[in-house]
């Protein structure tokens, strides 16, 4: 090999070190926005799941109070809703110590 040669190679490999050089740079940029994307996302993904157990834990009370309202519109329209009379009139619209059990629990 001539010392034109040997310039040539050396030139062609700095040529071919500084678009391998430019690549890498590019997927290091690609990279960085990647991982930043994936960091957003999971800081969205945990509000979004606190966000549903908030939902979640709402709908439970709401249900109960729904479910505790229902017993108490049922007994105050005459009926038993303890467990022992459940659906049987009360008489004379007495008062029943296990369904106002249920209700005060409740």
């Amino acid at each position: 090999m001539d010392k034109k040669e040997l310039f040539d190679a050396f030139d062609d490999l700095t040529q071919n070190l500084m678009v391998t050089l430019a690549e890498a740079d590019t997927l290091k940029k690609q990279f960085q926005q990647l991982i930043e994307e994936n960091t957003q996302l999971r800081i969205e993904n945990t509000k979004l799941r606190e966000r549903l157990g908030q939902l979640e834990h709402e709908k439970q009370a709401k249900n109960s109070t729904q479910g505790k309202e229902h017993l108490e519109s049922i007994y105050e329209d005459g009926f038993h809703i303890c467990n022992s009379f459940y659906g049987q009139r009360r008489e004379n619209e007495e008062e029943c110590m296990f369904c106002q059990e249920l209700l005060d629990r409740g």
